[in-house]
């Protein structure tokens, strides 16, 4: 059994930072930034993200993974929350995440860590090029880069588990396919898993 302890979930300072995000306040110009438009949140994204907050869950790893060999990594995205597991199974974490803003930009399965960048630079793929012509060919790494601090590349092309500087994401639909995270816990996650944490989306 995992210990209550090892779960550092702190509901009080998601609500906080959830009551801030949905406040209506002035945003910087770095909420500006690509793949963070008002445009891609549901209708009643806070009122989403509020209910989302009562389905979070501490979780066994033993349904998802046969083995916890260099730690494991799920990520629900109807719950929309990140669960992490230590290979040793001394640490376990839950953290809330933004998904993909539609069924046919979401993809589940298997993949695993290939690539770990603290500060990553950004460029559209392809397809986000061709829907969204206006969009810089590149960002270099800063407050206006979509992928916030640090980002764990996947062995899918294009996807990744990242930060964000744009904290209305979390809990919402709100990207165009990665898992996004409070820049302070992608920061921890990126300090636990290494290359080829397995990873598995459902």
């Amino acid at each position: 059994m995992m210990s209550n302890a090892r779960t550092k979930f702190d509901r009080r300072a998601f609500l906080g930072a959830a009551a801030l995000s949905g406040a209506g306040l002035a945003l910087p110009a770095w909420a500006q930034t690509p793949d963070a438009g008002a445009e891609q949140f549901e209708t009643n994204a806070y009122t989403n993200q509020r209910r989302n907050i009562s389905s979070f869950q501490a979780r066994q790893w033993q349904p998802y993974f046969s083995t916890l060999r260099n730690g494991a990594i799920l990520v629900d995205t109807t719950s929309r929350d990140l669960h992490y597991w230590s290979e040793d199974q001394t640490i376990y974490r839950l953290y809330p995440t933004s998904v993909p803003v539609s069924e046919d930009l979401t993809r589940r399965g298997r993949t695993e860590v290939i690539r770990k960048v603290e500060g990553p630079s950004w460029a559209p793929t392809p397809s986000m090029k061709r829907r969204n012509p206006e969009w810089p060919s590149y960002v270099p790494p800063g407050p206006d880069n979509p992928l916030g601090t640090h980002a764990l590349y996947l062995s899918w092309k294009y996807y990744r588990i990242h930060g964000t500087h744009d904290t209305r994401k979390i809990g919402r639909k709100s990207s165009n396919g990665c898992i996004g995270l409070y820049n302070e816990h992608i920061q921890e996650l990126f300090g636990m898993a290494k290359i080829g944490t397995q990873v598995l989306l459902i």
